[in-house]
């Protein structure tokens, strides 16, 4: 199947990242190709059932530096508070000897890297291409980290006059606003130096968000698909869950608890990973954005694709059981005309996004891509 390729993977210690790389690895490897994957030693033994290649794809420890501030077996943003992740930050940069050492001992054709700003140079050190893979959206990417803009600002050209922040999300910006500058200048700096520019997504959701990122950084923006592991129904929900699920109607109450029947609404948070799965599920969708990428992708889903509605807040970011009541019964009423609307909607793009060939023919053509531009090194 001509030559092969050899991937190191290098995310941030989170496991909403983690996850879809791995997804990524195991796709690679069912091609045939090789995968060293970097990790914190917890998160390996937890990721290690997900891993369906063991000997094509190696997980690879990564020891955690110490760092003041930063508490004893802290390795991922879920072991610590919002305030204390700047001192992850900087254990994550102190890993930098570590994964040169990881460099030189595997010798891969490419680094795939999402946050370790300093990863293209150390590629190009040691001759290696390296490849920025996203996998937050396109929308944020494109409204938040485009040179020009502002926090919570849109630079010129943005391709969106819906896709905006409003007075009510001052609550989810305000937790980010003293680690914008900061990531804004780690991830510009990677979009910039990088030899290539990856996204979790595909054209028919974000296409033109893609486009605008690829117009700006001067580069082409190669997409993977969702990255979603396909629905394993050989191994049904455990009983007792399947149980309790079948005592309700269809439609009036995650992958496998999504699809379960007497599932009808899908109420998340909107992160990226979620977002996906309820446009994949045949859930109606109810959200409520809590961090500043969450708020993007709630509008890409409410107001672009009209695939969902959004729980109401006031100014001052408070919301209530009633102001959920009401959004969750706009969208499970029979007579909602609303409910009626995003219901034809996600029915119409999740026919498109699960059709035959999609998702996959996004995953063959990266790796298709990988493997001619860099082992080949057109």
């Amino acid at each position: 199947m001509g030559q092969k390729l050899h991937a190191l993977m290098f995310p941030w210690f989170a496991f909403g990242h983690f996850t879809p790389y791995l997804h990524l690895a195991n796709k690679l490897a069912e091609k045939g190709h090789r995968v060293t994957f970097l990790l914190p030693t917890k998160a390996k033994k937890q990721l290690e059932p997900l891993n369906l290649f063991p000997d094509s794809i190696v997980l690879h420890p990564i020891t955690i530096p110490h760092v003041d501030g930063l508490p004893a077996g802290a390795e991922t943003p879920s072991d610590i508070p919002i305030t204390l992740w700047k001192f992850l930050i900087v254990a994550i940069d102190r890993t930098r000897d570590q994964v040169e050492v990881a460099v030189r001992a595997s010798r891969p054709d490419l680094i795939l890297f999402d946050y370790a700003y300093w990863v293209p140079e150390v590629a190009k050190e040691h001759g290696v291409k390296s490849m920025m893979y996203n996998v937050i959206s396109a929308t944020c990417i494109a409204h938040d980290l485009v040179p020009g803009g502002g926090f919570g600002v849109p630079p010129p050209g943005y391709p969106s006059s819906k896709l905006l922040f409003r007075a009510h999300d001052a609550h989810a910006m305000s937790s980010f606003s003293v680690y914008y500058k900061r990531f804004y200048d780690r991830f510009t700096t990677s979009l910039t130096n990088c030899d290539f520019i990856s996204v979790r997504t595909c054209e028919e959701i974000e296409g033109k968000f893609c486009d605008y990122i690829g117009s700006q950084y001067k580069k082409n923006v190669l997409l993977t698909g969702p990255m979603l592991p396909e629905l394993d129904r050989s191994q049904p929900l455990e009983d007792k869950w399947n149980h309790w699920l079948s005592g309700f109607g269809p439609g009036s109450v995650q992958p496998l608890i999504l699809a379960h029947p007497s599932v009808g609404c899908f109420v998340s948070h909107c992160g990226f990973g979620s977002m996906w799965e309820s446009l994949i599920s045949d859930c109606q969708i109810v959200l409520i954005p809590y961090l500043a990428d969450q708020v993007l992708n709630t509008r890409l889903l409410t107001d672009e694709l009209e695939v969902a509605v959004e729980v109401q807040r006031e100014e001052t970011g408070w919301f209530s059981k009633e102001n959920l009541s009401v959004a969750v019964n706009s969208v499970m009423d029979k007579d909602s005309e609303i409910g009626s609307q995003v219901r034809k909607n996600h029915s119409k793009l999740k026919e498109l996004v699960v059709s035959p060939g999609l998702l996959t023919g996004y995953t063959d053509k990266f790796v298709l891509l990988c493997t001619y531009v860099i082992v080949r090194d057109v």
